[in-house]
């Protein structure tokens, strides 16, 4: 069956500044800088060109070293000599370091960068693009990345020595424990070849490398080599170095607080969620073992939970000589990757996107090119198996993205043989009750009042009576109903959308590396629809 698509804001799962930006509504257009659209893209290629070639040369060595004791492709391996000749750009996206690559959209996301940078290459063929993976190395909440879902289980990574959610860069974590998790994992997935070849993969990611970058490293460089994807690990001494002056004029001025706070309270006034607030020090100072924020009291600089104290020349010259203790938050990691990477596109989830909103500003202010922003691909994979479920259950597309109980009572009012929809009668009650407000108007005014509260009385009777007619029904059509929520449930994993909960090894244990290509092949990083894809 060919691919389906639906627009996102008929799904019921993205918020409203994200389906404004797709229909490109004047409301948004104050909060990013170009379209992803290929007109978009040109202009961003004549205003990038500016990068710095020193820039590019770190850049390409830094990399260099972090691929040294990886096997990679040679498109890959040309990816990273590319990045070096002014005509190279990267089209980026980042996530943090799951356990095995946590939810299934992590795939969505590389592939979305790999799709348009060909994309973008047939459009201008004296210019290459690179996909690149930024890794979240610098995070410490190791709560959102010690786990995965797999089957409806949850396969979790215990580490009782981390408390309080926070031991540092999670980049740095030993991969100590990750033994038990291979083990329980293994058991899971059965005996087949692919469940050895999944099985093996765990095991070479993360029992065969001494700390979480250096798995999850290997672990995107093996799934997605082949495809020329560049993968980067930020949390580096010499890529540091480039943004030194930034750092400074943060500690010095504050800059990202003055930019960034007015625009939060403009997607305010507009009548947008607002997805981070700034500090006044956007910046973390990284320990061995901690992650904490920097403040300023007068003049002098603290390092949060920590007895560390820096007077204004002090923290200056530890940054000279120490960028790599210097770790950018939310706010601040955005300009980060825009001053280190020739970067045409950042590629994100709708939360993302949303505090990407909030920085065009900043990034005017500090004057770095502003991105394009890119929301990447969702999708839905349905096997043929739940096809055929779909077609004998007369459902169409948007009927399977219903609110459960309202995909339930609008199919069994539909194959129902009595109709359970009192909205006719309900329409004569109130023209009924119009008349009789008539004639108590005439009569005695005062009556209006209790015209109108035997009114809602009686459509309150309707109602009820219409829901338990449905319910009724719904104990007679019980197989049918059962039918229809379990496949609804296998659709939509704890009434959320597959991409959000289950991990991609669930479908590689059918269709095995041959799911990678078949994905690259009915995703289109450029059509603002929802996907839905029949294996």
């Amino acid at each position: 069956m060919p691919t389906q698509h639906i627009p996102y804001s008929e799904t019921g799962y993205f918020s409203k500044i994200i389906c404004d930006y797709l229909d490109q509504k004047e409301q948004v257009r104050s909060f990013y800088h170009r379209f992803p659209d290929l007109e978009g893209f040109s202009a961003q290629i004549a205003e990038k060109s500016v990068f710095k070639t020193e820039n590019r040369e770190i850049l390409v060595k830094a990399l260099r070293k972090q691929y040294e004791k990886l096997e990679i492709s040679d498109l890959t391996s040309e990816n990273i000599s590319l990045l070096a000749e002014s005509n190279t750009f990267t089209i980026t996206t980042g996530h943090q370091l799951n356990l095995f690559t946590g939810p299934l959209y992590f795939l969505y996301k590389i592939i979305s960068a790999i799709k348009l940078s060909r994309k973008l290459k047939q459009e201008h063929p004296n210019h290459n693009f690179v996909p690149v993976y930024w890794m979240a190395t610098e995070d410490h909440d190791f709560d959102e990345i010690n786990y995965f879902r797999l089957h409806g289980k949850k396969v979790k990574w215990n580490r009782p020595d981390i408390q309080d959610n926070n031991k540092g860069a999670v980049g740095n974590l030993s991969t100590e424990g990750l033994d038990a998790v291979h083990k329980q994992f293994c058991a899971e997935i059965g005996s087949t070849k692919i469940a050895k070849e999944l099985c093996d993969l765990f095991e070479n990611a993360y029992l065969k490398h001494d700390n979480l970058a250096e798995a999850t490293l290997y672990l995107a460089n093996h799934l997605f080599t082949a495809y020329g994807l560049v993968i980067i690990d930020a949390n580096c001494r010499e890529l540091k170095n480039l943004f030194i002056p930034y750092i400074e004029e943060e500690l010095n001025q504050q800059t990202s607080f003055n930019a960034v706070n007015p625009k939060t309270e403009a997607l305010e006034v507009a009548g947008y969620n607002v997805q981070v607030n700034p500090r006044e020090i956007n910046l973390f100072y990284l320990g061995k073992d901690y992650r904490e924020r920097i403040i300023e009291r007068d003049g002098n600089y603290f390092v949060h939970d920590k007895e560390m104290q820096f007077t204004q020349e002090e923290i200056l010259e530890e940054l000279h000589s120490n960028p790599e203790k210097f770790s950018p938050n939310v706010i601040m990691r955005p300009l980060y990757q825009e001053v280190i990477l020739p970067n045409l596109c950042y590629i994100g989830g709708g939360g993302e996107l949303a505090y990407w909103f909030e920085l065009r500003d900043y990034f005017e202010a500090v004057g770095v090119p502003f991105p394009i922003l890119l929301l990447r691909n969702s999708a839905l994979i349905i096997t043929e198996k739940q096809q055929e479920k779909i077609e004998k259950l007369d459902l169409s597309l948007k009927d399977i993205f219903l609110n459960q109980n309202d995909l339930v009572n609008r199919k069994i009012r539909k194959i129902s043989n009595i109709d359970i929809d009192f909205s006719p009668q309900k329409e004569h009650l109130v023209k009924q009750f119009k008349a009789m407000y008539k004639i108590a108007e005439e009569t005695d005014s005062t009556f209006l009042g209790a015209v109108k509260a035997q009114e809602i009385k009686q459509l309150k009777g309707l109602d009820a009576l219409e829901k338990r007619l449905l319910k009724a029904q719904k104990r007679k059509l019980g197989d049918h109903v059962k039918r229809l929520t379990d496949l609804q449930n296998e659709l939509f994993p704890e009434q959320n959308l597959q991409e959000r909960v289950g991990n991609f090894s669930e479908f590689y244990l059918e269709y095995g590396s041959d799911l990678v290509d078949k994905i690259i092949d009915d995703l289109d990083p450029l059509k603002p629809d929802f996907t839905v894809i029949t294996l």
